[in-house]
């Protein structure tokens, strides 16, 4: 059963950053969206040339009003080590968040098969989030794979944005 619905608050997130700061969702207020991004972790090499295309972008996202975080289950040792070894220099890199978290915002949890993995670890996700705190739009992956593409979100927020177009999916 999914817990979270369009139009209506997703649940509080509040992480630790490599930056050695705690993220809010709650402060976050963007002009239009918080883009928040779940990712696997440094073991993942999709997610490292997602997040990479993604800090090529970021300028672009904020030209529409978007605030970006990116945030995995990844320890802050590891998540540390993605900021050394990843060009993600423009991204919030949010760590140690918990996978029972995880399934309050309907993600899927798997379990590490490779010793490089952990044991446990959230699978991707993109969700846009209204200033107020409501779901705007969710894509929630069970793999690694078929991510939304940025440049078409882009695109599709300008859309958004242009014609004020409401949230879907909340019936």
């Amino acid at each position: 059963m999914k817990n979270l619905r369009p139009r209506q608050a997703v649940p509080e997130l509040i992480v630790k950053t490599t930056n050695g700061m705690d993220w809010n969702l709650r402060d976050n207020q963007p002009e239009n969206f918080t883009m928040l991004i779940f990712y696997r972790g440094i073991h993942c090499p999709v997610c490292k040339s997602y997040l990479e295309e993604l800090n090529t972008m970021v300028g672009d996202f904020k030209d529409k009003g978007v605030n970006i975080i990116c945030v995995s289950s990844n320890t802050k040792d590891l998540a540390e080590k993605t900021v050394e070894e990843w060009d993600v220099d423009n991204l919030t890199i949010g760590h140690s968040f918990d996978v029972e978290d995880g399934r309050k915002w309907d993600l899927y949890v798997s379990e590490g098969i490779k010793d490089s993995e952990p044991a446990e670890f959230v699978e991707p996700a993109l969700f846009l989030i209204r200033p107020d705190s409501t779901l705007y739009s969710a894509s929630i992956q069970s793999m690694p794979f078929a991510r939304p593409q940025f440049v078409d979100l882009i695109k599709s927020i300008s859309f958004v944005n242009k014609e004020d177009y409401p949230a879907r999916g909340e019936a």
